[in-house]
């Protein structure tokens, strides 16, 4: 029988397998690359501002996004907890994504907003002034480091090429929009953006 010739030649069987699971992996993804839902930004989007962005690299660089994810999943459980689940459109300017789905500390996809700035820079000074069983270091450094702002339109002018519709004069003042501020200043104004783009939608 045909079957016995593959279930007896492992290599066979792979390549077949293999084939298989091509074909349908492409049915399952190319047709995302045609839906306006997950390639298109939601409606009224903004990219992040050269504050923002500053403050988003600084999360990155201090690991932030391997302890916080920065999506909900479209579960109960979560949406009671953190809010609207996360949807693509509000990410499609997002280079790297953040979602991942380490959580040793809380989402942060709805965080915009839910706390004062002044709260955000004593949890980043210390942690537990603000959450006592917090096991998140301190980030003291962030207040002393001082933005020069000298590579903020560079990194504009790089998002643009892969489609953040950055233009001439945010790139032109990008860098007098960060000159001056504090790390910890960049961190809270990033925190306090993220999903305030869906918020408004609702």
């Amino acid at each position: 029988m045909q079957h016995e010739k593959v279930e007896k030649n492992i290599g066979l069987m792979g390549l077949l397998i293999f084939i298989v699971i091509s074909f349908g992996g492409l049915a399952e993804i190319v047709p995302l690359f045609f839906m306006k839902d997950t390639t298109e930004p939601l409606k009224g989007m903004k990219p992040h501002s050269a504050l923002a962005l500053e403050g988003r690299d600084i999360y990155i660089r201090e690991g932030c996004n391997n302890c916080h994810s920065q999506m909900i999943r479209p579960f109960r459980a979560e949406t009671e907890r953190y809010g609207h689940y996360s949807v693509a459109g509000e990410h499609v300017w997002e280079h790297p994504f953040l979602w991942g789905s380490k959580r040793t500390g809380p989402d942060l996809a709805r965080v915009g907003g839910r706390y004062s700035d002044e709260w955000h820079r004593v949890h980043l000074l210390n942690p537990r002034d603000v959450v006592p069983e917090s096991n998140m270091p301190a980030f003291t450094w962030l207040e002393d480091a001082v933005l020069d702002g000298e590579l903020t339109g560079k990194k504009m002018e790089a998002l643009r090429m892969v489609g953040v519709p950055y233009t001439d004069e945010d790139i032109a003042n990008a860098k007098q929009a960060v000159v001056g501020k504090t790390e910890l200043d960049a961190v809270v104004f990033y925190l306090q953006t993220l999903g305030l783009a869906l918020k408004d939608k609702q």
